[in-house]
């Protein structure tokens, strides 16, 4: 099963293996259940981040974003190679997330006010349309589609990490960064495959729970899904930016 996701894939499902009696196997409501904690976690340290950072940058803004990504890529390593701790590192992944997204929220907002709940909304308006066209299997998970998702997010990820690098050089990658045709044009097609990626998320939860896997996997699949809602929610803020700034 390709997924574009690291965090989502069969051999996950493998290792888990089978749950050891009927009353510990996943379900999909369990996961969805446990992915709303981890939302609710991630919004209280949001909130915290977001407060220090609109009373002004200081050592304890910078702090908690630099502490909160370090943190959370960390605990994030950890849930994927070893799944059967998610139920602890989930939620810890949660919390220094939240710093980090409460903080880049904040200097959003401040430089394009709106561009926040714009960004929110279109990110449940987005999870609920994909839930609706999974549902109704408008679009099926196929293995062909999973393995175009799964080559368009790594296309991505190149980019991403190849801008990083120049960065560190002083340099960056032209026109995908500003506010013109190129610019807006990346950014949609982003989204797009942002939002795609949700059907794989979907489709990883259900065979988990056709596969009978441990009830821990709930954990495990909360903390997948939330780390696409997560990307899918910055990079709608980053085209809202763009467009707003080609006004």
């Amino acid at each position: 099963m390709a997924t574009a996701n690291p965090a989502m894939n069969e051999a996950v499902y493998r290792r888990a293996g089978l749950a050891g009696t009927p009353t510990r196997v996943m379900t999909v409501q369990g996961a969805v259940v446990k992915t709303a904690v981890l939302v609710v976690i991630l919004l209280v340290t949001a909130g915290y981040t977001w407060s220090r950072v609109v009373e002004g940058p200081n050592t304890v803004s910078y702090g908690l974003l630099i502490g909160g990504a370090i943190g959370g890529f960390i605990t994030a390593l950890v849930t994927i190679f070893i799944p059967r701790v998610s139920p602890f590192t989930a939620p810890v992944y949660a919390a220094p997330e939240g710093l980090v997204l409460g903080a880049v929220s904040a200097v959003f907002e401040a430089m394009y006010p709106g561009v926040v709940i714009q960004a929110v909304g279109l990110s449940v308006g987005v999870l609920a349309v994909m839930l609706l066209v999974y549902g109704t299997g408008i679009i099926r998970a196929t293995e062909r589609f999973k393995i175009g998702v799964a080559a368009a997010t790594g296309a991505v990820c190149l980019v991403y990490l190849v801008g990083i690098v120049l960065s560190l050089f002083g340099a960056r990658i032209p026109l995908i960064h500003e506010s013109g045709v190129v610019g807006i044009g990346f950014s949609l097609v982003v989204v797009v495959i942002a939002a795609l990626n949700l059907i794989l998320d979907f489709d990883f939860l259900e065979q988990g729970a056709k596969q009978q896997a441990p009830k821990y996997m709930e954990w495990y699949g909360g903390f997948s899904l939330l780390v696409t809602l997560v990307w899918m929610y910055l990079e709608f803020l980053r085209l809202i930016a763009i467009l707003r700034g080609s006004d």
